[in-house]
């Protein structure tokens, strides 16, 4: 399956099939991912180890292991660990297309393409 190391952390695919895709998601103490939008799939994130501050359109939620966070389609939204302990969240997305290149970032603190 897939997988990548990213300047926050790191991400896996654990699961995938037509209109969905599961991943396992791991980013370091202090790190965050940027702040973006897709066009074609929501995700829903349960945080299984640690806690995580997420944005969505605005608005910051804290989210403790256990919890989770629904995504809408074209909702702006973030994750970030601004704890000492790692954060892993399980995400599932669901949409017509879960590719990779469906990220429009509306803010990156690793100067990747916005």
């Amino acid at each position: 399956m897939e997988s990548d190391e990213r300047p926050w952390g790191s991400w896996h695919v654990l699961d995938e099939g037509p209109g969905y895709k599961v991943k396992r998601i791991e980013v370091r103490p202090g790190a965050r991912l940027s702040y973006q939008t897709h066009q074609h799939r929501a995700e829903h994130w349960t945080v299984v180890r640690g806690t995580a501050t997420c944005t969505l359109d605005g608005e910051t939620i804290e989210v403790k292991t256990g919890g989770d966070v629904e995504v809408p389609i074209g909702t702006p939204h973030r994750i970030a660990n601004l704890h000492d302990d790692d954060l892993m969240l399980i995400e599932v997305q669901v949409g017509d297309y879960t590719g990779e290149d469906d990220i429009v970032r509306l803010d990156d603190d690793y100067g990747r393409a916005q």
